[in-house]
Formats: C-alpha cells, structure tokens, sequence
C-alpha cells in the first residue's frame, strides 16, 4: 500500500491527468445512449457499417463476399478490415458500447504516447513535467474523428518509438508498438504519410552520417507490411481485381485555381479541417508566434520549434497544392493521384503542433523570472478549458443535434419495419430528408448509402433516380458528379441538408425518375418531409409514423 501511495506521489500529475480524462469521457457512461456525438462521417457512416457488417455475419467472409444490406448487394472490400481493433469491437460488443470503448482507447493513447514522446526527445528536464502532462492531456482531449481510432491519436506514440530505434534505444516495446499499431489505425488516412516522413528523415540521416541505420529501415518496413497485411481488402480491389471498378474512378475534386489553393492551404494551417480538428488557432498559435518574438529578442535558439513549425506550413501547403486545378493533368494521366488523396499529410498536423506549443510555453517560461511560469501555465491550463468546451456533449447539445438513440430512433423505425410487415431482405428502402445510415442500422436494405468506394456502374445507375432533380440544382449536381460517395435522394429544394426533424418541412416539386427506382429494386422511401405532388411522382403515402423518445416524423411512402 505504502509502496502505492509513493508511485501515485511521483506521478501525481498523470493521475491528474488520467482523472481529467475521466471527467472529460464522463458523458458517455453517465448518459449513455442518450449522450450527444458527432453526426459527420460518423452516425451518418461509420457506425451505421460496423454494426451493419457486425450483423452480417461476413467480417470475414471472402474478397468476393456482398454485404447484401447496402446497394443492392454491396462488396465485403469496400468496408472496414477485419483486422481493425475497432471494427473489433464492434462485432464483439453492442455499438453504442464498442463507441464508448473506442473513445476510452483512443484518448489514453493520446495521452501516454504524448506523455512519453514529450518527456523522453523534447523535454527532459523535470522541472518542466507540469508542462509535458498539460500538454499531453490536451492533445488527448481533441475533438478526434472517432473512427480514426489511433490514426491520429496514435502519431505520438509511433514517432516515440522510432526515435527510440531511431536513436538506438529501442526496447521489445518500441517495436511492439511498430507491429501493433497498424491494427489500430489508417493507413490511407495518416499512417502512409507517417512513414513517409520518417523515411525522408532516415534519408538524411544517413546523407548526414553516411551510415544506413538497419534497425531504422527496418521499423518503416515492418510497419509498412503489417498495414498492408491489415488492408489486404484494398490491396485486392486496387490490384488483383480488374473488374471493379470504383466510383472513386470518376472524382474530379481539387480543381481550383491558384489563388484559392493557397487561401485552401492556409485556411487548414491556421484553423484545421473537419477530421483534423486541432483548434490552436485561439491561444497555440498566438503562444507560438509569442515564443518566436522572444527568442528573436533574446537571443534564444528555437531551431527546433521552427523546424516543426515550418514542418506544419508544408504539410498544409501539400493539401492546397492536391486542390490546385494545376494538377489535374497529372491526375488524369494517373489515377491514382485521383482515388488517393496525397493531399492528407495535415492528419499529420496534430500532434506537431501540440509538441510546439509545448516547446514554445517552454519559452515562454524561461522569458522572466516573475512572470514567465504563470504565463506559460496559464496558456496551458486556457487550452484545456478551452478544449473540454469542445466536448462532444456540450458542443452538439448547444447545437441542438440528437443523441446517439434519438439519431438511430430504433424504436420507431421497428414500428416501420413492422408495419411493412415484410423480410427486410425482400424490399429495398431509400431515404429523403434524413441519412441512409439510420435505415441500415436498423435493418433496412437501402438502394442509398454513404460509402467511400463502391462500383462506379452503380453510380451510374442510381443517378438515373435523381437525375431530374440534379438538372434543377448546380450545387448537388456537382456534388454528386464529382464526388457521389454520398449516393443520396438529392432533391432541389432540400440540397445538400439530410436532418429534417419534425416532420415540418415539405417538398413541393419532387421529380424522382420512379421507374429507375422500381427497376433498382425501391419499394419504399422513407421521408423526413412531406412530399406534396406524390400522386404525381407515383407515390402513395402509407402512414406517417412519430413517437415522444424520436425526433423525426417519417413519412413511408410505397412506389407503384
């Protein structure tokens, strides 16, 4: 006990932190489904397929499995990889649990693995571990995407341990975390642009020392096949499977002329984007350039503050140069500059600025004898408050978003299915007004969906149904052309906009090629708005269906 009470004195600043983090997760286990979480790529998506897949029975069905549930039959490798902790957890728990237990993961491993790389390459003095904690427990407190599992909140804790071999300090853990992380992350995502990186910086350090550091290489290597070991799906469909062909084949993104790919490029330097949230522009920044302005008048040397800083200017500078329309031979040329965005390296951003606002509050500290510490601190502990404002919970309750259950409604949409009083599996349903994703989590087989690679003759096809609305609206018309990996129900009047609640709004024109819809297989469309000229369209309206627990009034609507 005594020997106890002595750890906990030593680290008492990570059980702070560790108790922060608690706190700051508290929502989940004290509300549970009833908690308010984000809505983006994510109940619209995400958890809508691992539940979906959970269901299916074919997690690990073969490379030429369908997942019948999702687009007329959708394929097994457009999905998550079976080897996913997080998919995982998805098949072994509930969803709402394997969510909750994912932000649990994610979060500690945000904050050990910024804990350890700060205290053991950047900080090493003790008397700056008030710093190295408070910096850590900000970045685990970022409002991460929450299927990015570790692609993100994993980067320190990868840099930790190729420094390690990097510096020939390397233990069993180090590369423990080599080969297990990739189970835990995107490659595609950050993971790709990580080893980059770190091949880049293997190269020159070896121009510079003129010796190949093996153990090194070796890291990037290993790293490099258990990832394609864990992707082996997409392995399959890029290359060994000829007759796929993805939608993704048909992008035509990042078009833009030059002035508006550099406002792109440091739009994401200074702000961020919607799946690399960082918010450091309020007080990191300010604390950063602070630093710089010190320095230069003391004279203090801050090559490696600057260096990271200027490593964060490039990677937002490569996302605006993928968005210049300058490229577009080059990407037409070769595809794959197209279906693969080169441009990710920002989900690289994160933890490089955490680790200079870190660098710079040392600066800051060091600046005056008196004020100096106070400042610094103060500047840490505003970012922590700033961030747990940002909680999931606080942010899209004020924004008045639905909760976990009221987003899926299970209980209403069983009402639905009962209704129908038909196998899910002999009808196809599409939705207007409202995400796919919620039909799917609850059972129903859509013709619609969200998903990031499927076959480009289904594009084609499902476009059929929409066309008369996408010739009435330039935006949607785009948007489905040049991307289309949400293949919804667009209509002119609702545009780009998929939470109708209430049951308030109405569409007084639809016009929906019906006959595509009948020769796809729809049956059914679930709306969250009244449709008026629905005799018109070939629509007969069934039942509307409403409870107190949902947020949504849905109109079903049978296709003659």
């Amino acid at each position: 006990m005594l020997s106890l009470l002595n750890l906990l004195k030593k680290h008492y600043l990570i059980v702070i932190g560790i108790m922060l983090l608690l706190l700051y997760l508290s929502p989940y286990v004290i509300l549970g489904e009833d908690a308010h979480i984000r809505v983006h790529d994510n109940l619209d998506s995400n958890v809508a397929w691992y539940k979906v897949l959970a269901d299916s029975g074919k997690l690990f069905g073969g490379v030429h499995e369908k997942i019948p549930n999702i687009m007329n039959g959708l394929s097994r490798n457009s999905l998550e990889p079976d080897f996913n902790i997080l998919v995982l957890l998805y098949f072994i728990f509930k969803p709402f649990t394997a969510y909750v237990m994912n932000e649990f993961l994610m979060r500690f491993l945000a904050f050990f693995g910024m804990y350890l790389l700060l205290k053991r390459h950047f900080i090493k003095e003790d008397k700056y571990l008030i710093i190295v904690a408070g910096t850590a427990l900000a970045f685990a407190v970022l409002p991460f995407w929450p299927s990015g599992g570790g692609s993100i909140a994993g980067l320190p804790l990868a840099l930790y341990a190729f420094l390690n071999i990097r510096n020939r300090q390397g233990s069993k853990i180090d590369w423990l975390i080599v080969i297990l992380l990739p189970f835990y992350a995107s490659f595609v995502l950050s993971f790709a642009f990580f080893l980059a990186c770190m091949g880049v910086f293997g190269l020159i350090d070896w121009i510079k020392t003129r010796r190949f550091h093996y153990s090194f290489f070796s890291a990037i290597v290993i790293m490099t096949i258990v990832f394609l070991f864990v992707n082996y799906r997409i392995i399959y469909e890029m290359f060994f499977s000829p007759e796929f062909i993805s939608h993704r084949e048909a992008f035509n993104r990042g078009n833009w002329s030059a002035v508006i790919s550099l406002a792109i490029a440091i739009g994401v330097f200074i702000f961020g984007q919607t799946h690399v949230i960082r918010l450091t522009h309020y007080i990191v920044l300010p604390a950063i350039i602070a630093a710089f302005i010190i320095a230069h008048r003391k004279k203090v040397n801050v090559r490696l503050l600057k260096y990271l800083f200027l490593l964060n200017l490039l990677f937002s500078f490569i996302f605006g140069l993928y968005c210049w329309g300058g490229l577009k031979k080059i990407k037409e040329k070769w595809s794959i500059f197209e279906t693969f965005n080169f441009g990710r390296f920002h989900f690289l951003e994160p933890p490089v600025w955490y680790i200079c606002f870190a660098l710079a509050l040392i600066v800051i500290w060091q600046s005056t004898k008196k004020f100096g510490k106070p400042i610094a601190l103060s500047l840490l502990c505003a970012q922590i408050i700033l961030l747990f404002l940002f909680n999931d919970e606080l942010k899209y309750r004020y924004f008045h978003y639905p909760s976990y259950a009221e987003f899926y409604s299970k209980p209403l949409f069983q009402d639905i299915k009962k209704y129908i009083g038909k196998d899910p599996a002999d009808y196809r349903v599409v939705s207007i007004g409202i995400h796919p994703s919620i039909a799917q989590y609850n059972g129903f087989y859509t013709l619609d969906g969200y998903v990031v690679s499927y076959p480009l003759a289904y594009k084609k096809n499902f476009r059929e149904i929409i066309a008369p609305e996408l010739a009435k609206n330039q935006s949607i018309r785009r948007y489905f052309d040049n991307w289309g990996s949400r293949a919804y129900i667009f209509t002119a009047e609702l545009g780009k906009h998929y939470m109708y609640d209430g049951g308030r709004k109405k569409i007084h024109h639809l016009d929906l090629n019906t006959d595509a819809l009948k020769r796809m297989g729809g049956s059914y469309i679930l709306s969250a708005v009244r449709i008026l000229n629905a005799k018109e369209e070939r629509l007969t309206l069934l039942r509307s269906f409403q409870n107190k627990a949902s947020p949504w009034k849905i109109y079903l609507y049978k296709v003659e």
